[in-house]
């Protein structure tokens, strides 16, 4: 006798790139998927802990570039839900921290769809530790904010304006773009000479990394050629980073 289905869809966050970084719950969810819908930034990788027999595809969307439109990879979801049964969503990083996963679970369980939602990793604060930046650290950095740099309407986020008048460390997601717009807020905050990095493809073996201050990180970016994906850190934690540290005698001495 065949099973009947059980539609579900369990949100599995990938964490920021390394897929040794994936929770154990994690490995697991993927183990019982019957299908697995993945993301460009997620470690191929991770997918070898699936079975030989679940459906794997690919809904990416990857430096603007829009692969699959939000809303068909909501359908997506649900078509496979109900004809193959449980569906593994796996989103880099943390599914609720700029990864709309909370629109996806709204859209499924209009379906009468059974979710469940495995956090991960997030970058924003995982990037910043692999170059051993702490986002707090005690009588440097009380609070952190974690600000994405490109809202829906294509805009800066205006929370960025905000932050520049907080003593906390503020740490910018898809933001690469719009530094030009993220540096002329915090100059004129007042706050030129804040330390300032940049790292791109964290804890990946594409990491790249260059630091500074808001006067000079433009021309740094420039000179390095670092781009998107890549994770903003602004605040004097940047400069308690050991790996940093020469960036910042360099600056002292001249």
């Amino acid at each position: 006798m065949i099973s009947p289905i059980t539609p579900k869809l369990t949100l599995v966050g990938a964490g920021p790139g390394d897929p040794e970084l994936i929770t154990l719950k994690g490995i697991l969810a993927l183990g019982k998927a019957d299908v697995i819908l993945y993301d460009a930034l997620v470690d191929k990788a991770l997918l070898k802990h699936a079975t030989e027999n679940a459906i794997k595809v690919f809904v990416g969307k990857r430096h603007g570039c829009k692969w699959n439109p939000q809303q068909d990879t909501n359908k997506l979801i649900v078509e496979y839900a109900l004809k193959h049964g449980h569906v593994v969503r796996l989103k880099g990083g943390d599914p609720f921290v700029f990864g709309r996963g909370a629109e996806e679970i709204d859209y499924v369980q209009q379906f009468g769809i059974e979710t469940e939602v495995v956090p991960g990793i997030t970058s924003s604060i995982a990037v910043p530790a692999y170059q051993g930046i702490p986002v707090t650290k005690r009588g440097v950095s009380e609070s952190f904010w974690v600000i994405t740099g490109t809202t829906s309407s294509g805009q800066l986020s205006r929370d960025v304006q905000l932050a520049t008048q907080s003593t906390a460390t503020v740490v910018i997601l898809m933001g690469t773009r719009k530094l030009p717009e993220i540096v002329a807020a915090f100059r004129q905050g007042g706050r030129e000479n804040t330390p300032i990095a940049l790292i791109q493809s964290g804890t990946t073996s594409e990491e790249k990394v260059v630091a500074g201050h808001i006067h000079d990180i433009e021309h740094k970016v420039q000179a390095s050629g670092i781009g998107a994906p890549a994770v903003i850190v602004i605040g004097d934690v940047v400069r308690e980073s050991p790996k940093l540290m020469e960036v910042y005698r360099e600056a002292i001495s001249v």
